[in-house]
C-alpha cells in the first residue's frame, strides 16, 4: 500500500518510472540553468554554480533510486494482471444469458 495507506487502496504508484522521469527532468533543468552563465555571462557567481551542481546531483540520485526501484520492484500492475489469468485446462464456458419473458 502506497505511503503506508495514506494514498488509498487503489493508488497504483509507479515509483520507479516516476523517479526515472523526475530525475531526468531535474538534470535537464540544471543543465539549462548552468548554460545561462556559461553562454550569456549572466549570473556568473560561484554560489550559482554550486546550486546548479546540487540540483544536478539531486537529479542523479533520484534517477539512480528510480532505476533501482524499477529493477527491484518491477511493474506492480503487471503482477496483478497475471494473477487474473484463467486456467485453460479446467476452464468452463460461460452460461448463455436467456431473456425471461
Amino acid at each position: 500500500m502506497a505511503l503506508g495507506g495514506l494514498a488509498g487502496s487503489n493508488c497504483h504508484c509507479q515509483w520507479g518510472l516516476s523517479g526515472i522521469l523526475i530525475g531526468i527532468v531535474i538534470m535537464a533543468a540544471a543543465g539549462v540553468f548552468t548554460a545561462i552563465p556559461v553562454f550569456f555571462d549572466y549570473f556568473a557567481y560561484p554560489w550559482y554554480y554550486a546550486l546548479c551542481w546540487f540540483w544536478f546531483g539531486l537529479g542523479v540520485v533520484i534517477l539512480i533510486f528510480g532505476i533501482a526501484a524499477e529493477i527491484m520492484c518491477g511493474d506492480v500492475l503487471a503482477k496483478k494482471a497475471a494473477a487474473r489469468e484463467i486456467d485453460e485446462e479446467n476452464a468452463t464456458t460461460p452460461t448463455p444469458y436467456i431473456m425471461i419473458q
